[in-house]
């Protein structure tokens, strides 16, 4: 019987070894990406992972510890893959863009990111960007007021981009695509009332051939040129 118990115990043992907070947060990211915030749960988690709601508890004490855990893994991850630049321009460009990819393909990491910008993913993309703003030359009090328009810019922008995404795969016809949504658009821009929107008419024609991506970096652009002045 002693035997037996002891088995027992050293295979609970290899259970909760084999169960690490790196393997929770890995789940808990591909239920992230399936399901949104709401199909993450511990109940589906311990699912996934074949164990029970404790031993997940034993590691992350709550879903908002999880999602602070699983945020910041995608954007370690993400910036870990942009390649480094001596051009602090095109550094930015790099990390910027591929913030707003990542947030495009998993629209949950710019909704946690906003909402805990003080956590360590956020940082991250401050850090990055900050480097690059001040090997561009500035200095000072500067440094903190470019790196944060920089930042939210990117988050804000990217996050906008994803939710008119989602919006578009949502609520319009499977078969109406993006080039017809932004020329119908286009056209409602252009019967506006004249004296009330004659800048959106004017500019309606560049609606349904714009892109998104470099609209985003022409926008990175007009921020840096402002610090550059």
């Amino acid at each position: 019987m002693a035997k037996k118990a002891a088995r027992g115990s050293e295979r609970e043992e290899r259970r909760e070894d084999a169960l690490s907070r790196e393997r929770i947060v890995e789940a808990a990211i591909e239920l992230l990406d399936a399901d949104g915030e709401e199909g993450l749960t511990f109940r589906a988690l311990a699912t996934r992972l074949a164990t029970g709601p404790g031993a997940i508890y034993w590691h992350i004490a709550n879903k908002g510890e999880l999602l602070v855990a699983a945020t910041d893994a995608v954007v370690a991850r993400t910036l870990g893959d942009v390649r480094a630049s001596a051009k602090p321009r095109e550094a930015i460009h790099r990390v910027a863009l591929s913030m707003f990819d990542a947030i495009d393909a998993r629209p949950w990491v710019g909704m946690q990111l906003s909402r805990a910008p003080w956590e360590t993913a956020m940082l991250r993309i401050f850090e990055r960007i900050g480097r690059a703003v001040e090997a561009l030359g500035v200095r000072g009090h500067a440094q903190f007021t470019a790196t944060s328009t920089l930042l939210s810019y990117v988050i804000g922008v990217s996050m906008q981009n994803t939710a008119a995404s989602q919006f578009a795969r949502r609520e319009l016809a499977p078969t109406t695509n993006r080039k017809d949504f932004l020329e119908a658009a286009a056209e409602r821009w252009k019967n506006l009332d004249a004296t009330e929107y004659p800048f959106t008419r004017k500019v309606a024609e560049h609606l349904p051939g714009h892109d998104d991506r470099k609209e985003f970096l022409a926008g990175i652009d007009l921020i840096l040129e402002g610090i550059a002045v």
